[in-house]
Order: structure tokens, then sequence, then C-alpha cells
């Protein structure tokens, strides 16, 4: 089935449309709005050019080496020296996806039509992005944007390795076999391509897409452990939630009763115990102020897309126009949304391990010790908690805010630094760790549920707990516990297993 194609017309593309891009999901078109903003700010650009004007990185140096004025080829040069000078980032490389969504915002932000940069910049993005050619960019490096852009702008001049059907290759020979050919850059071009905050909103994106997954999952995890748990529901109920409506809370008490409705487990263990554990009770306040956070990160993403974040910005028309030098590539915003994401994302997780373990504990949970009918021969779910906890362990040290810090660059000229962009790669990271904490959790109250032979789940819980077992066989003695972790969070990244629990539930939930 060919991928659909998202166009970057007269408004910006949405976090949702980025992120499918992102993921190979839809191909990229420049519109012909778009189109006509990048030839005016490309003709404003040429005007000031022709007319030797002073404005910042089209007829000066950069940072530090702004007073030095350019000349002719120079300009030019510069672009292609700016890629090749910033282009120092180190580590592991970006994963494909992660690259696709820094070159998909990049498209976006270009298209405001007021970098300036040439048609044919935005033009060699997208056809990458089409013919699945991804430039290898290392991932650390960068302390608000410049490294990541450098790398990518390198594969447009055919400069440096790309990705291509999981082979790398010189980015020279993948143009050639793609039909096309290395571009030059003018003056500019060089800046335009590692400016502003693409890297950031591209990231960013995927972050805000894996946690609201994350969220949803959450609740639903969060249910099956509280029927194996012989939850009391009263907790949930309706009309004491309402007394603290804070949005999330409200939505997150809907879902969980819509999970659990209809459950003999429930019903069965009704008054079993006075009060739950906090765990246990206090999901709808957890879960849903994660929920409200990431509702704020989603109104600073929205806003961000919409932004032209290049420095200089040019407005106006070739005969009536103005350059303007400012601050619009700080990334803070988006610094301290991502920040406010990692810790939201983190807490799930938390509140995650202290379920799970409740599970394994004979103590607290009146089921076998480690929800293995055998024990002592076998260890059952104990290690996989260790596993959890150390997750934990390591999102509590990430969610420490990257953007409260501060480092100083380019002989003082840059002293203020979001550090928006390692922020958003620490939120990926925390994501995916909670995604395996919630994994582990899956796996063990779905085993709890084995314990309760001949009483229905309820109509959610019961739509969690087939769709595991269609891959997942129940544990009767120990196996590798392993590649059952990984499959459970990779099926969690996709769309299947969601899309089944969520047709037991109302629609608006």
């Amino acid at each position: 089935m060919a991928a659909m194609t998202v166009e970057r017309g007269d408004s910006a593309l949405s976090y949702r449309q980025l992120v499918a891009v992102a993921q190979g999901a839809a191909k990229i078109s420049i519109g012909a709005a778009a189109t006509a903003r990048l030839k005016n700010g490309r003709a404003i650009v040429e005007r000031i050019i022709a007319g030797g004007e002073r404005a910042y990185g089209i007829s000066t140096g950069l940072g530090a080496l702004s007073e030095i004025m350019l000349t002719g080829a120079q300009q030019a040069q510069l672009s292609r020296n700016t890629l090749m000078s910033h282009a120092c980032g180190i580590g592991a490389p970006l994963s494909i996806t992660a690259t696709r969504a820094i070159m998909a915002s990049l498209v976006n932000d270009l298209c405001h039509g007021k970098s300036g940069v040439n048609v044919a910049v935005v033009g060699q993005l997208a056809a990458l992005l089409n013919h699945n050619i991804t430039p290898v960019v290392p991932s650390q490096g960068s302390v608000g944007y410049i490294v990541h852009g450098a790398h990518i702008g390198l594969a447009l001049i055919g400069i440096g390795d790309v990705i291509v059907d999981g082979k790398q290759m010189p980015a020279n020979d993948a143009l050639k076999a793609a039909g096309l050919a290395p571009i030059e850059l003018g003056a500019k071009d060089g800046l335009c391509l590692v400016n502003g905050t693409r890297c950031l909103t591209g990231l960013a994106c995927l972050a805000l897409a894996e946690a609201e997954q994350l969220a949803d999952w959450a609740d639903v995890i969060g249910a099956l452990s509280f029927e194996a748990l012989k939850g009391q529901l009263a907790a949930y109920d309706e009309a004491v939630l309402a007394l603290k409506p804070h949005p999330g809370l409200l939505h997150v008490g809907r879902r969980l009763r819509a999970l659990l409705a209809g459950s003999e487990i429930v019903a069965h263990f009704k008054g079993f115990r006075t009060q739950d554990a906090l765990s246990i009770r206090s999901i709808p306040q957890i879960h849903g102020a994660t929920r409200d956070q990431i509702d704020h990160v989603r109104r600073q993403i929205e806003v961000e897309l919409g932004s032209a974040t290049d420095n200089p910005l040019v407005i106006g028309t070739p005969e009536d126009y103005r350059v303007i030098s400012n601050a619009h590539p700080h990334g803070q915003s988006l610094g301290m949304a991502m920040d406010l994401l990692a810790m939201a994302s983190a807490e799930l997780g938390s509140v995650a391990e202290r379920r799970l373990d409740r599970l394994i504990n004979p103590a607290v949970s009146t089921l076998p010790a480690f929800l293995v009918a055998e024990g002592g021969v076998n260890s059952g779910m104990m290690i996989a908690q260790y596993a959890a906890a150390s997750l934990a362990a390591e999102n509590k040290l990430l969610s420490h805010p990257y953007v409260t810090d501060n480092y100083i660059t380019s002989a003082q000229q840059e002293d203020h630094l979001s550090l928006g962009t390692p922020s958003a790669l620490k939120c990926l990271q925390v994501i995916a760790n909670t995604r395996h904490i919630l994994a582990i959790e899956y796996l063990l109250a779905a085993q709890a549920m084995e314990f309760y032979p001949g009483l229905k789940r309820g109509h959610g819980t019961e739509a969690a707990y087939a769709v595991l077992r269609q891959e997942i066989a129940p544990y009767n003695q120990d196996r590798f516990l392993s590649p059952d972790i990984a499959l459970v969070a990779k099926r969690m990244g996709e769309s299947a297993w969601g899309a089944a629990v969520a047709a037991s539930l109302p629609k608006d939930l």
C-alpha cells in the first residue's frame, strides 16, 4: 500500500503529520503557497547581497565572527564551511526515525519563508525523505541546535554517510542511485540548515506522540493490576473524582471505570479491604497529572511548529523588506517542555514499578509468591521486578532538568543556552524505559489473572489480557523472560494491540 502524502502548504505541519513522515508512513510535498513564500524570502536575500548590506550570516561571519564582512563568493563559501565546521557530533547515531523527524521539522520551518533559503535546499530535504535516504547523524554534541542540522545538511551536498534500506553508504552514491545530485549552496543556506529549533521540535514531536501512547497503556495496564490486586473501585467513584476536577484526573477516572466495567473479579472482592495502597488507589491522580503535562507540552509544540525560528529572519517583500537579527532559535519553551515531559513520563514508570512489586509480593497480593504455582524450583517473576526497579532508578537520574543548567559558547556571544535538544533526547530515553517498565507490569498482571479461574475480567482488561495471550503464553515454569519483555514493549509501540483494547471502550476514551 502506497504511503500517503503530507503537503506542507499554507499551514504548518501538525505534530501528527510530522511523526507520520518521520516514521515513513507518509511522504512530504511542498505546496504552491509554501513555494511562493520560499521564493519571496530568497528574493529578499538576493536583494541584500546585491545591495552590499550588512546582515548577520548573509554578508557577515557567524557567532563571535559576526563583525567580519564577507563579499562575493565568500558568502556562498561560508554556507559550505558552516556545514563542514558545525558537523562535529559524537556518539552513536540517532535512529532513522529521529533523524527523519528533524528533517521534516526543517522542511516545515523553512517553508514559513522567513529564512531566505534557496528553494532547492528544501526540495532536496523533501527528496531525501521521500527516497528514504537518511543521513547518519551522531546523537551527541548539541547544546540547543546546530550540530544535527549540519550533519543533515552535508548529505544534501553529497558529503558524509547515509542509510538506505538498512545499509550505510556514502551520501553521494545514494544521491546518484536515487537520480538526485548534490545541490549548490548559496549565501545563508548553510546557516538556514543549522539554525533554529528544528532539531528540538522534530524530536519533541516524536516524544509527544510516544508519551500519548504511553499514557493510554499506563491506564490499561494499571487497570489490569488493580483487578489482579483486588482493588476497591470506590476510589474511582465519579462523584468523588469530580471534587478534584483536574482534566487529566477526570479523564483517567472515566477510562478506568470503562476498562473495569463488568468485572466479576472486582465485584467478588468488593469490601476485601478498607483502602488500597496509594499506587492502586491514586491511579487517576498520578496518571491524570501526567496527562495534564502532556496537554501543556502539546500546546508548546503546536506553537513552535507554527513559528519561524531562524536568525536572521527576513520580513516583507524584495521591494520593502527588513532583515532582523533575533533570538527565535533559542529553545527555552520546548526545552522546559521536554524536561517536564521526561518527569511526567518517569512518574508513569515509577508508580508502575510500585504496582508490579505488589503483584509479586504474597504479603500484599495474597497471590502465589512471584506469581508462579511451584515456587522454589521456579523463581517466577522475581527478577523482572529488579529490572523494572533499575529502569525506574535510571529515569530518576534522567529526569534532572537540562534547562536550568547553562554553558557559554562562541566566545560569550551565545551566553545562555536552552540545552533543549539533549533534553528531548533524554526524554525519549525516559519514555523508552517507562515503556519497558509497563511491559513488565503487563506481563505480571496478566500472569496474576491465571489465579482467578472462573471469574470474568472487565471489558477493557479482558481485551488487554486477550491480545497479550495471543503471543505470550502463561508461565507454568521458569523460561527466558527477556524476549517476552522486548516483544510486549514493541507491541505497545505499535497500533494493533492498542486498537483492540480501544475497541472495547466508548469512542471518546
